[in-house]
């Protein structure tokens, strides 16, 4: 009769324990998943801390952010590194040679006394001793030139008058020349001076003092000029063989800097086509990317695989900065440097071959290369599983193996055709003036305006692609007389 209350105590303290345990259960369940819920996090915290120029598209001026990883070191000049500092061997040098037929010769005689004293202002001459030549560059004074248009009688009684030269405003107003509306629009789109600074350039350079609001109306009047030059180069660009895109974030419009415009460029060596817009597939649409029939360089964005007319290049350098930041996420991984080793002395060998005139890498050439990159690329989807599930984000590393794997034949196209370059460095190094105009100016009130600056841009970077002056360029555009990119024979 006693061992009763005792078994109840008992049976309730197990009771209670077992309440206890399916709480503390539920609570490290709770607290299991907010452990996963932050290891994610700070997984994706340490990835977008380690990104850099180096293993990512982030511009090399982001390296130097506060708790940014900065890429690693390049190697040593000198003995030790790749290349002394200065001019290299074999590159084209620059000097101010001697002229054999000067602008202008100023003679200087001895001025003073001589030790006996007498004035050397009546010294014989015994000719030039030694001679000395600078190139000077003349004060600008802007000047005000008046054009008198002459009527003249016929003898059959009708009148003439004399056309007015190219720029000229009405009879009786003042304007400026197109030397003068040259400089403004040179300086705007080629330098990404500010309007106000151009003003001021224009007015410390030449005296005139062109208004602020003159100046900024030079970028629609400009464009205007160069339209049908760069209706020509659009076409020359969608029938090329191979063109270079890419794409890149700028500031434009009123409202925060979160809000920002896409610049899309395509180009080859000799031509340059902008369009600004955003990163959709509309935008994609209403550039170029419609009409093409030949291979884009491009950087695996995804809206270049909508297009059914393309042939594929991926970007190699954007391919090697994910292999790298693939080695930093595997640290003890081998396949990461097999694969880059690899895809870089197969842009090498590539390299040779253009050198030597050649329409295509030799086989021999490029066998032990490809077969290293073909088992890295095994070696690293063996070791980089994808993770179960329909909806579950694949690591980046996974997700570029199998580019590599499903999508060999667009890494490596440059091999079987040399005209192909194997990166997008090309499309990369004429969108960079957009950085250099967003960092001076920060961001471009007008959308209208930002596209006029850049078809002045495409077409002035066309014709420097071409030796042709870009002042020289514009101030013909603005006569009336645009510079027009040659059309290529056809073959």
């Amino acid at each position: 009769m006693t061992a009763r209350p005792l078994d109840a105590a008992r049976d309730a303290l197990i009771a209670l324990q077992g309440q206890l345990i399916v709480v503390l259960a539920a609570q490290n369940a709770v607290l299991a998943e907010r452990a996963g819920e932050l290891e994610e996090r700070l997984a994706r915290l340490e990835r977008a801390a380690s990104r850099n120029s180096g293993n990512s598209s982030l511009p090399p001026s982001l390296d130097d952010q506060p708790g940014r990883t900065p890429p690693p070191g390049k190697p040593q000049r000198g003995k030790r590194g790749k290349r002394n500092p200065g001019k290299q061997p074999g590159a084209p040098g620059s000097h101010l040679a001697w002229s054999q037929d000067p602008d202008r010769t100023v003679p200087h005689f001895p001025r003073g006394a001589c030790g006996c004293g007498a004035d050397l202002a009546d010294a014989a001459d015994l000719g030039v001793a030694a001679s000395h030549q600078e190139v000077e560059v003349p004060a600008m004074t802007a000047r005000v030139i008046q054009h008198d248009l002459h009527q003249v009688a016929c003898a059959c009684g009708r009148v003439h008058r004399a056309a007015p030269p190219a720029g000229a405003g009405a009879p009786g107003t003042v304007t400026y020349g197109i030397g003068l509306q040259a400089w403004c629009a040179y300086l705007m789109a080629a330098h990404a001076i500010p309007v106000h600074r151009c003003a001021e350039l224009i007015e410390a350079l030449t005296g005139a003092k062109p208004s602020p609001g003159f100046v900024h109306s030079l970028l629609a009047r400009a464009a205007a000029a160069v339209r049908h030059a760069n209706r020509l180069i659009r076409a020359l660009i969608i029938t090329a063989s191979v063109i270079c895109a890419d794409e890149t974030p700028i500031r434009v419009g009123p409202g925060p800097k979160t809000r920002k415009k896409y610049l899309l460029v395509a180009c080859t060596n000799l031509l340059t086509y902008y369009f600004l817009g955003d990163r959709s597939l509309a935008t994609f649409e209403a550039f170029v990317f419609p009409d093409l029939t030949g291979v884009v360089v491009h950087d695996r964005y995804q809206n270049y695989d909508k297009f059914p007319g393309i042939t594929h290049q991926l970007c190699a350098a954007h391919l090697l900065r994910d292999i790298e930041d693939a080695a930093q996420s595997y640290p003890g991984a081998i396949w990461p440097g097999q694969t880059a080793g690899a895809l870089r002395a197969l842009i090498h060998a590539a390299n040779l071959a253009r050198e030597q005139g050649l329409a295509a890498v030799p086989a021999d050439a490029t066998t032990g290369h490809l077969r290293l990159f073909r088992h890295g690329v095994r070696a690293g989807l063996s070791a980089v599983r994808r993770l179960p599930g329909a909806n579950v984000a694949q690591p980046p590393a996974r997700l570029l193996l199998e580019c590599l794997r499903d999508r060999e034949a667009d890494v490596l196209r440059f091999l079987s055709d040399l005209r192909i370059p194997p990166t997008s460095n090309q499309a990369e190094r004429d969108v960079r003036p957009a950085k250099t105009q967003q960092k001076i100016s920060g961001r471009l009130r007008s959308e209208q305006a930002t596209r006029h600056r850049y078809a002045i841009r495409g077409y002035s970077s066309t014709a420097a692609k071409h030796g042709i002056g870009v002042f020289t360029a514009l101030r013909d555009a603005l006569a009336g007389n645009p510079w027009m990119p040659p059309i290529p024979a056809s073959t």
